[in-house]
């Protein structure tokens, strides 16, 4: 499939109320509104295919930059090649979920990660912060330092409430997900929420939402999601 083909599926797939939801959680002009669970079928016809994930990526269309990602082959891209990914990435449904996804299957995911968290770009250290907890979620313990870890930790316990809003979400989930997904650290990270909880996250028009780490863990707890590890981080 080339790239007018694969966005004539997925206009074919566009839903007037999917775009409406996508644009209310900060999607732009160019988009079409495709449920991301219908674009397997188009997957299945393309596989991973990374000259055309980038041309799609390239278009600036959301339906189609989201698409990129799940035909990316990680490890063909560069750190340039994950930078230039975060320049184009405007909201956090592309840091988080597209970029910061694409970049934890691949083999310099810490290392690019690292550079983002300390980077004083919201959405660049979100993604940063989001690579950490798909990598958690889904790698075994040992592919992580322990100390570090905890420092990042630590990190997250000293500078949370003052980190730019989609940051905050981001550490607040990296909080959750050490807990529930890297056991040696679970009890550092369930006194860490304990010490940060709640974080307020400003909304527009001055609305605030408070995230609750700690209330999260222990629902995790009571369902039995310690140790939770994902078989696939992309779809």
């Amino acid at each position: 499939m080339n790239l007018e083909m694969v966005m004539q599926e997925l206009e074919a797939l566009a839903k007037e109320r999917i775009k409406k939801i996508y644009i209310s959680n900060g999607a732009r002009e160019p988009l079409l509104g495709v449920a991301t669970g219908e674009m397997k079928p188009i997957f299945k016809k393309t596989k991973l295919n990374q000259s055309l994930a980038e041309q799609l990526y390239a278009t600036g269309n959301y339906d189609a930059m989201y698409f990129a990602g799940i035909i990316a082959e990680p490890n063909a891209m560069t750190e340039a090649d994950y930078d230039r990914w975060m320049d184009s990435a405007y909201f956090y449904m592309l840091s988080d979920f597209v970029v910061a996804v694409t970049l934890s299957e691949a083999d310099i995911a810490q290392d690019v990660a690292d550079k983002w968290i300390v980077s004083f770009e919201d959405l660049r250290m979100s993604a940063g912060w989001s690579c950490y907890c798909w990598l958690l979620g889904s790698r075994p313990d040992s592919e992580f330092s322990e100390s570090k870890l905890a420092l990042m930790l630590e990190q997250v316990e000293n500078t949370v409430h003052e980190a730019p809003e989609r940051t905050k979400y981001a550490m607040n989930n990296f909080i959750y997900t050490v807990a529930t997904s890297y056991l040696p650290l679970h009890d550092k990270a369930v006194a860490t929420a304990k010490a940060v909880c709640p974080v307020e996250v400003k909304k527009d028009k001055g609305k605030s939402k408070y995230l609750n780490a700690f209330e999260n863990i222990q629902k995790a707890v009571a369902r039995g999601q310690l140790g939770f590890k994902r078989k696939h981080v992309r779809c």
